[in-house]
C-alpha cells in the first residue's frame, strides 16, 4: 500500500519523531480501497504543526504484521514505516513491552514475566527503529523517541549518529528502585535511556524516581538532574514534562450543537435518572475498574443510591486482547457487571450501563456532557488524559463533578478535584457520594479553577516546552557549560 506521494529521500529530515506507531490509522475509504487517516491522539495533535512546518518525519509500525511497506507522505508528515513480524509482535509487544515493562511500571499490579527471549526480540525490534530513525534524520536533526517499548533507542541513536540532538519521553510513570530492581536488564534500559539529551516523564516522583535508579544501578549522582554519562563527557538531563490535551478541540467540540444534542440523548437511554456517573477507560488491570464496580455496588447495597435515580457508564475500550492477564480482566469485569444488574436492575432502568467499544471524540465530548460525577480511579496512570477531557468539556458552565484517583499524574495539577485512593473502597464511596451530593456553587468553583490549570497547560505547550528545553542542550554539551 502506498501514500499519496513520495517525499524527499531518507537523511534529509530535520525532526523526526520516533514511536511504537505512525501517527496514521489504515481505513477502507467509500471506493472500497485502502486509505490512510490521521491518529486522534493528542501527541499526533501537539506534534503535527511543528511537523508540517519542518518537512518532519516519523519512524513507527504501520499496524500490520509481516508487511514492508514503502516510505510515504500522509497529513504533511513524512511516514517511515517499520515492519513487525507476528513472531517480534509476540515477543517485543505483547510479551516485552506490555507483559514486562508495564507490569512492572506500573507498581506490579499483576506481576511481570521476565524471558530472555522477549528481551532479545526488545533488542533487536528497537535497533531495527534506531536505524530507521538513523537513515532519516539530517545532520544535526532532532530526534524525539517516545515511551517505553522504545527505551533503548537513544543509545543507539547515538552510538549511530552522535551529531544529533535526542530527546526521549516516558508516557507511562517510572517506577520506584525498588520495584526496578526485579528487571534483569535494568542497566540496559537505563544505558539505553541516557542516550538521550533530554529524558522527560510526567511526575517529579518519576523523574527522582529515574534518578534515584542511575545512581544505584549505574553509581552514577546527579546534579541538578544532570547525569553525567558514564565513558563520556555528556551530560543528559531527566525533567518533569507533565502532558495534556488539546483543550481548544475538546471546549469547541462541547458547544457543538450536535454533540450536545447528543448528550441528552444519552441522558434519556439512560432513563433520565437524576446522576449520571461516567468511567471511562481502556480495559486495563492499573485503571481500578473492579474496585469502582465494587465501590458502586455497596452503594447500590447500602440503599444509599437508587436504580433509576443513579446509573453508571462504564466504557471499558479494548486492550491488548491477546494477553492472558487482560482476558482475565475482561472475564471478571463483565461477571461484575452482570450480578449488580441481575441483582439491581429494574424494567424501567439498569445499574451500569456497559459498553465494551472505542468511540470517536465527539462521542466521548457527548458523554462528558452528559455525566454528573466523572470516576477517574485508577490503580497507577502516568497521567490520564480523559480527567482533562472531562473538565474541558464540562468547565464552561460550571457543570461535572470530577472523582480523581492521587495515584494519577493529572492528580497533581487538577487539585480542585474529589482525590481518592482507589484502595479504599469506603473513601471512594464516600468520595462518589461527595460529588452525587456536592452543591453546584461549590462544583463550579472547582470546574473553574481546574479548567483555566487546562488551558493555559494544553498539548501544544507541553511539546512546545519540551522541545525548547532539549533544544537548549546541544549534543556533546558538558554539565559545567550546560549549568
Amino acid at each position: 500500500m502506498r501514500g499519496t506521494k513520495k517525499s524527499t529521500s531518507p537523511g534529509q529530515h530535520d525532526f523526526v519523531v520516533v514511536a511504537n506507531r505512525l501517527p496514521v490509522d489504515r481505513v477502507t475509504g467509500a471506493d472500497g480501497t485502502p486509505q490512510w487517516r490521521r491518529s486522534p491522539g493528542g501527541l499526533v495533535t501537539a506534534l503535527a504543526p511543528t511537523m508540517q512546518s519542518s518537512g518532519g518525519a516519523w519512524v513507527g509500525w504501520h499496524g500490520g504484521v509481516d508487511e514492508p511497506l514503502d516510505e510515504f507522505d500522509e497529513g504533511g508528515i513524512h511516514q517511515v514505516p517499520v515492519p513487525l513480524s507476528a513472531s517480534e509482535l509476540r515477543l517485543y509487544y505483547e510479551g516485552f513491552s506490555n507483559a514486562t515493562l508495564w507490569p512492572l511500571y506500573h507498581d506490579v499490579i499483576v506481576p511481570p514475566e521476565f524471558h530472555r527471549t522477549w528481551w532479545v526480540a526488545y533488542r533487536e525490534v528497537n535497533a531495527r527503529f534506531a536505524r530507521a530513525a538513523a537513515a532519516t534524520a539530517a545532520h544535526g536533526a532532532t530526534v524525539w523517541v517516545h515511551d517505553y517499548q522504545l527505551q533503548l533507542v537513544p543509545r543507539m541513536l547515538r552510538d549511530a549518529r552522535p551529531d544529533l540532538r535526542i530527546g526521549f519521553f516516558n508516557h507511562i510513570p517510572f517506577p520506584p528502585a525498588e520495584l526496578f530492581a526485579q528487571l534483569p536488564w535494568r542497566a540496559r534500559i537505563l544505558e539505553g535511556l541516557l542516550g538521550a539529551d533530554l529524558i522527560g516523564f510526567q511526575r517529579a516522583s518519576d523523574t527522582a524516581n529515574f534518578l534515584t535508579s542511575v545512581r544505584r544501578f549505574l553509581g552514577v549522582t546527579a546534579r541538578k538532574g544532570g547525569v553525567q554519562v558514564p565513558g563520556t563527557s555528556r551530560v543528559s538531563r531527566a525533567e518533569t514534562h507533565p502532558i495534556s490535551i488539546d483543550a481548544a478541540h475538546i471546549a469547541a467540540l462541547a458547544q457543538d450543537p450536535d454533540v450536545r444534542a447528543r448528550a441528552v440523548q444519552i441522558r434519556v437511554e439512560m432513563g433520565d435518572p437524576e446522576t449520571v456517573l461516567l468511567g471511562v477507560d481502556r480495559l486495563d488491570y492499573t485503571k481500578g475498574i473492579r474496585h469502582r464496580l465494587k465501590a458502586y455496588a455497596e452503594l447500590l447495597d447500602d440503599g444509599v443510591v437508587q436504580v433509576g435515580q443513579t446509573g453508571l457508564i462504564q466504557i471499558a475500550s479494548p486492550s491488548r486482547e491477546k494477553v492472558d492477564s487482560y482476558q482475565q480482566l475482561r472475564e471478571e469485569v463483565e461477571g461484575t457487571v452482570g450480578r449488580i444488574n441481575g441483582e439491581y436492575d429494574s424494567f424501567a432502568a439498569t445499574a451500569v450501563r456497559y459498553l465494551h467499544h472505542s468511540y470517536p471524540v465527539e462521542e466521548m465530548v457527548a458523554l462528558y456532557l452528559a455525566a454528573d460525577v466523572m470516576l477517574v480511579t485508577p490503580l497507577r496512570d502516568g497521567m490520564n488524559l480523559v480527567a482533562k477531557e472531562y473538565v474541558m468539556a464540562r468547565g464552561a458552565d460550571g457543570g461535572g463533578r470530577l472523582v480523581l484517583s492521587e495515584f494519577a499524574g493529572a492528580a497533581d495539577q487538577l487539585r480542585q478535584a474529589i482525590i481518592v485512593s482507589p484502595h479504599d473502597i469506603d473513601g471512594l464511596k464516600a468520595a462518589i457520594m461527595s460529588g452525587i451530593e456536592m452543591a453546584p456553587p461549590e462544583a463550579k468553583r472547582r470546574m473553574s479553577s481546574m479548567r483555566r490549570t487546562v488551558e493555559s497547560h494544553d498539548v501544544n505547550r507541553w511539546s512546545r516546552e519540551f522541545l525548547d528545553s532539549l533544544m537548549g542542550n546541544a549534543p556533546g554539551t558538558t554539565e559545567e557549560s550546560s549549568a
